[in-house]
């Protein structure tokens, strides 16, 4: 897509979601938490008109954190069948804390913070919403499994029920992928230590939850284990690396089998046992190959919540409301480019700035703004280490931030 390189992230497994701005056909945001560097959360937005109908991105790694984030970014529909909700987790200290944002016609609020669950400081979990997101369930490396109720209204997350506590290493059981079935009763979780993979599943309606636990699929090399996810027919799909001693990304032109040309299938998920009917190495992916990730897709298509306090979108404060113009800068030193994104600009054309501390400019190029939107990728390469202002100046308005180039 038109500018849609070098977006961050780092190439892990539930690290990007993707949600329409709510009133909108044709803008979306991707939220992204980096992992391992330029820690925080961050966001971008396409505009599917540009581009002649192909769209670009129009504003590219916006920071709204700077903490290390788990590998768990969700979405999942507010309760008015409009609005969104999107979260995610730090790891750079223990910590039970959820950040939540609130997606609205008006842009992004939040971050909100809620305290609940287990401390953990495991940056690699794997989070979903059951499909009526009335439940959300959590798992990570160390063997954490909790499902939590969920408030689609407040946002508010409530009765935590830890159907496995974290191990300690050596034990762990390094859980990779979890799922619910379509009615929510059984849950579906996935591990993967790189040489034995298993599938098991649990009845949340049993008076002994863990003791429900049924091991359905049990893999071991050349197959390796990777997410679930629940698809729109109910039934969930299964994705395998294909390890031959030598795990490669992308896979050599010689690597290709039954493991990674196929999904596995659970047919019937809300079925006990081995009547969920596991169907290994299935479903063909028309000679494309799979590695351990699923597309992390919330459920798009889910409504209002209906008999709730916000069922309906009546008096939510529909007003239109004049938004400030915002300007953000981000230097990526690995790739010596400066992100400047502005928003809600007024203006249609004019130029962009860069200052050094002397007041001298040392960079100068005219802009144009879509949509009240504008970015740019600027190459700071050759630019001596140090601050610098960068002003974006246009008929109506003039922004300014600084940056730090190191």
């Amino acid at each position: 897509m038109q500018n849609g390189d070098t977006l961050i992230g780092d190439l892990l497994f539930q690290e990007q979601v993707i949600v329409p701005l709510p009133g909108s056909s044709h803008l979306f945001y991707i939220f992204t938490p980096s992992v391992l560097v330029f820690y925080g959360f961050w966001y971008s937005v396409v505009d599917l008109n540009q581009n002649g109908g192909l769209g670009a991105v129009v504003q590219k790694n916006v920071q709204m954190t700077n903490y290390q984030a788990s590998d768990c970014v969700t979405a999942v529909k507010h309760g008015n069948g409009r609005d969104w909700w999107v979260f995610f987790r730090r790891f750079d200290v223990v910590n039970d804390s959820m950040y939540r944002y609130l997606i609205t016609p008006l842009g992004i609020e939040g971050p909100f913070v809620q305290n609940i669950g287990t401390p953990t400081d495991n940056g690699f979990m794997h989070t979903t919403f059951s499909k009526d997101g009335s439940k959300y369930l959590v798992v990570d490396r160390r063997g954490l499994i909790e499902v939590y109720d969920f408030d689609r209204c407040s946002g508010l997350f409530t009765n935590v029920t830890t159907i496995e506590q974290e191990q300690p290493s050596g034990l762990v059981p390094y859980y990779f992928g979890c799922e619910f079935s379509a009615s929510g009763r059984y849950i579906y979780v996935s591990s993967n230590d790189d040489v034995e993979s298993r599938i098991v599943q649990f009845d949340l309606m049993s008076p002994n939850i863990p003791a429900s636990k049924d091991t359905i699929a049990d893999l071991s090399l050349p197959p390796t284990g990777g997410l679930l996810k629940r698809a729109p027919n109910d039934k969930i799909y299964f994705s395998c690396v294909y390890n031959d001693g030598i795990l490669a990304y992308p896979y050599p032109d010689s690597v290709t089998s039954i493991y990674n040309l196929n999904l596995s299938v659970i047919n019937y998920p809300d079925s006990a046992g081995t009547a969920c009917d596991y169907s290994p190495f299935s479903f063909y992916l028309g000679g494309n190959e799979t590695y351990w990730g699923l597309p992390n897709n919330p459920e798009y298509e889910l409504g209002a919540l209906a008999g709730s306090p916000c069922d309906t979108l009546v008096g939510i404060g529909e007003a239109p409301q004049i938004q400030q113009a915002a300007l953000n800068v981000f230097y990526h030193t690995a790739w010596e480019k400066a992100f400047i994104n502005a928003s809600n600009l007024k203006g249609k054309t004019g130029k962009l700035l860069v200052y050094d501390m002397q007041g001298k400019v040392v960079h100068s190029e005219p802009l144009r703004i879509l949509n009240g939107y504008y970015t740019r990728d600027l190459s700071m390469a050759g630019f001596s280490n140090g601050m610098y202002l960068v002003v974006l100046a246009t008929e109506k308005e003039r922004l300014t931030k600084k940056l730090m180039v190191e």
